[in-house]
């Protein structure tokens, strides 16, 4: 189990300095979840202790308390250059969306605005291959249009840990470096490392978050693992898929498709 650990941890520090060598502007995007976190630490890692550019949170005004807390806290402990940037309000998103997804697009929509704002030309985020079937078409070093919008049919080729970036005025790209990992991998790294998390991935009176988005469109799942070990006890024989609390995904089948295309992460 640590090989395999040990291999997980060498390729996403490997493809984390490769995406410092080959963006000029690049920021890491922190949702506060368990995989951005794990994210963080293998940067930590990676710069030998301080990350060499800024830690944007997309702020929709509806995180947890916890999370928020966490936040502050860490931001502290662990040296980060903070971007807080407010993403634009419900009215500016598309209405033919379903409820949930509206919300969840208006990061989408603070995306676009801090690239605009901030001038980056990469963005280096914490999405996994097994999380959800579009994410499992991504590269890990994956272009992104003027708009923002992806194009799934229209990736690049990677071979030999060979990584191309745009260099165009105003595109940039999406830099994977957990793409490889699984659920039960991020757990089993968490333990390993000690990793800090938002304590409500841990179970409270029957319920625990599994995946930790916003108030009102996350929602816990049945569960009594209160601790790192038995939520990893859980993973190896549930049957209930990873994002079972996010309402979203339980609206119409092209809204998550819709917002990917359009630069939802």
């Amino acid at each position: 189990m640590s090989s395999h650990l040990d291999q997980l941890e060498a390729q996403s520090i490997f493809i984390l300095r490769e995406a410092l060598h080959a963006l000029e502007k690049p920021a890491l995007l922190w949702s506060l979840g368990k995989d951005s976190n794990v994210l963080i630490w293998l940067a930590r890692k990676a710069f030998l202790g301080q990350i060499p550019f800024p830690v944007a949170h997309l702020d929709t005004g509806l995180e947890f308390p916890e999370a928020y807390a966490f936040r502050e806290r860490y931001t502290a402990e662990w040296g980060l250059t903070l971007i807080d940037d407010a993403c634009p309000p419900l009215e500016l998103t598309d209405s033919t969306l379903p409820p949930g997804a509206r919300i969840a697009q208006r990061k989408s929509l603070g995306l676009a605005q801090a690239l605009e704002r901030h001038q980056f030309d990469g963005l280096i985020v914490g999405i996994r291959r097994d999380e959800q079937a579009t994410r499992a078409k991504e590269r890990i070093f994956s272009p992104r249009a003027l708009d923002g919008s992806w194009v799934a049919l229209d990736q690049p080729p990677e071979f030999w840990d060979q990584y191309t970036a745009p260099h165009e005025p105003g595109l940039h790209v999406r830099v994977h470096p957990l793409l490889a990992w699984t659920e039960i991998d991020i757990w089993r790294y968490i333990e390993r490392e000690n990793i800090p998390v938002v304590p409500l991935y841990f179970a409270r009176n029957g319920e625990r978050f599994r995946s930790l988005g916003e108030q009102g469109i996350t929602m816990p799942v049945p569960s009594t693992a209160s601790t790192i070990a038995e939520i990893i006890a859980e993973l190896e024989v549930t049957r209930t898929p990873e994002r079972a609390g996010r309402t979203m995904d339980h609206e119409s089948e092209d809204a998550f498709e819709r917002l990917r295309a359009g630069g939802y992460l």
